[in-house]
């Protein structure tokens, strides 16, 4: 409980500390500007991230971009969708490719799955590039943002959370007073152990090892274009056997990633000559290539069973921690800012009750709990490939060929080791391919008035994104027209007002709207599609994906999840409009 003694002089007043300046602090910076709320972000490092880490963003990340006016800076500065095409299996970049499949949407079978699904297409974009775009941002709209100052401690109050930091470059400590403090500050975060917060799950499950390096590999991959090829050498390899080899900029940017046993190799001890070397076997052949940054990391399965303490509030690495596989930690680090950030303006400017914030963890916590099994889930299916060749551990290298070469025999044998190396691709699309997992995650929690009507779908979650109107949800993606421009139903949504979507009929929203703004105290903003003098539906995909009558309604929060809907107007919808928007900003009665 918070500490209920007075609060000690503070050197700083700011509504919001915020700590750590990864994708998480950096999009919550910038969102908090977006929302007009002052704040200070600390970060212990000189600058932003010094080798490339996280690199796959998703749809729904974009999406929050261009809700905070920056998608077009991160197009410009990103590897687009159809560079990210090709998975690669081979035995070496210039050697036998054994198989090959289309990733992230940009399969024939797939493609019009995720463009009908979005406004903006995923990208690739390493965390040198991403980072320093939100800083420049964030600092463009107004934060207060301070490298090498590190977080030293907090304690809450009835009032607020004090805290002190430390300039690292003076040693000056600095008290900051503030109603809120933020741990983004990763994966050994000190603001979640002051918070009294924990992480559950197995750490260190493996050691790992990033080789940031320049080379052009033109050659190689020019025809082939895509993010990630996974080696498949014979012989007595460890997992990920010589190597994956990471695309961050086509085609003479790259990473290597590869396991190494901590107590055989010394990561400090590595010269660039065994570097380059490795990097030469990845190749198949020697390569002119410029070491650029080394970095080692643990594989972790843990997730923090509450991201919320008091006052305090975590996010991003220090609640969720899991392999890369899939993609997804910068992914759920952003939408863990974009959630929190509009229930902190709304809750600091007196027009939300306590559990607006109080859902910050009752939502996200079960996405990053999802996202860590599938994680690690992914990473054990990985070694399906592996397994469908025939390879073994501990087998020799000449075993291992002779493994390899069955795939290329006539015959059933031939035969059975194709259908299972097929199989084990296949399988590789719940990596890959898993649109249900980045877009089709549904919140539960007190501030959401579901109805608990599932939308019909027989396809696999996982794999495939379907759109719903639930309560929970993020709204359908619709493409609309105004005036002769095109724009999404996202795009409805303005600062922290809700925006109600109904169709032709339900023109009495607007009364109602206006009414529940007014008592309620946040705007509500109505828009009609598909009326006459409305918004056009030209294509009809907002009426075949909003699942409630034309006269009905879907009222969409600040962070385009939606919070209620109604399946058509009725005497007293406006009563059950101000009972909708009184949940979903924590003030029910």
């Amino acid at each position: 409980m918070p500490n209920r003694r007075s609060a000690p002089e503070a050197d700083v007043e700011v509504p919001v500390l915020v700590v750590g300046a990864g994708p998480a602090g950096l999009a919550l910076s910038l969102s908090l500007r977006h929302y007009g709320i002052d704040h200070l972000l600390v970060e212990r490092h000189p600058g932003t991230a010094h080798t490339p880490r996280a690199h796959i963003v998703n749809q729904r990340t974009v999406e929050i971009l261009r809700h905070l006016g920056v998608s077009e800076r991160f197009h410009a500065a990103a590897t687009p969708q159809r560079m990210m095409r090709n998975n690669l299996w081979v035995t070496t970049l210039a050697g036998r490719e054994v198989a090959r499949s289309e990733a992230w949407g940009t399969g024939a079978d797939r493609l019009g799955e995720y463009l009908a699904s979005s406004p903006e297409p995923m990208a690739n974009c390493p965390q040198t590039v991403l980072e320093p775009l939100l800083l420049e941002a964030a600092r463009e709209a107004g934060a207060d943002i301070r490298f090498e100052t590190e977080f030293l401690e907090l304690e809450q109050d009835a009032d607020g959370v004090t805290s002190t930091v430390r300039d690292r470059r003076t040693d000056a400590v600095t008290t900051v007073r503030s109603q809120y403090v933020v741990g983004a500050d990763g994966a050994r975060s000190r603001v979640l152990a002051q918070a009294g917060l924990e992480v559950e799950g197995q750490a260190d499950l493996a050691r790992a090892v990033n080789v940031w390096f320049r080379a052009d590999l033109t050659r190689y991959l020019a025809h082939r274009p895509g993010v990630l090829t996974w080696n498949v050498m014979p012989g007595p390899l460890p997992p990920l056997r010589l190597g994956t080899l990471i695309c961050h900029k086509p085609f003479t940017e790259f990473v290597l990633a590869f396991l190494y046993d901590p107590a055989v190799t010394v990561l400090e001890e590595l010269s660039a000559a065994e570097l380059r070397a490795r990097i030469d076997a990845v190749v198949g052949e020697p390569v002119e290539a410029e070491i650029l940054g080394v970095a080692g990391w643990q594989v972790n399965a843990q997730v923090a069973p509450r991201y919320q303490q008091g006052r305090v509030f975590c996010m991003g690495d220090a609640v969720h921690r899991h392999p890369p596989t899939n993609g997804l930690g910068l992914n759920m680090s952003v939408a863990d800012a974009d959630n929190l950030a509009w229930k902190l303006a709304l809750s600091l400017g007196g027009h939300a009750g306590p559990a607006l914030l109080e859902s910050y963890s009752e939502e996200r916590q079960p996405v990053g709990a999802a996202g860590v099994r599938r994680a690690i889930t992914s990473l054990h299916e990985g070694a399906a490939v592996d397994a469908a060749l025939g390879f073994e551990p501990g087998q020799s290298t000449e075993d291992g060929w002779k493994e390899l070469e069955v795939l290329y025999e006539p015959g059933i044998a031939g035969d059975e080791r194709r259908a299972a190396l097929r199989a084990a691709v296949e399988l590789s699309n719940y990596q890959f391919n898993a649109h249900g997992v980045e877009l089709g995650y549904r919140y539960e929690s007190g501030v959401l008035a579901d109805d608990g009507v599932e939308s019909a779908s027989e396809a696999d979650p996982q794999l495939f994104y379907r759109p719903s109107s639930r309560p929970g949800t993020r709204v359908p993606h619709a493409l609309l027209e105004r005036d002769g421009e095109a724009l999404s139903t996202l795009d409805l949504v303005d600062g922290l007002g809700f925006a109600l979507l109904t169709g032709c009929g339900g023109e009495q929203w607007a009364a109602a709207a206006a009414a529940v703004s007014e008592e309620a105290g946040v705007r509500v903003d109505v828009h009609v599609i598909g009326g006459p003098g409305g918004l056009l539906d030209p294509y009809g995909e907002w009426s075949a994906r909003r699942e409630v009558e034309t006269t009905g309604c879907v009222l969409v929060r600040p962070d385009r999840h939606v919070a209620w809907r109604a399946r058509r107007i009725e005497e007293g919808s406006t009563a059950e409009l101000l009972a909708a928007v009184r949940q979903a900003v924590g003030r029910q009665r």
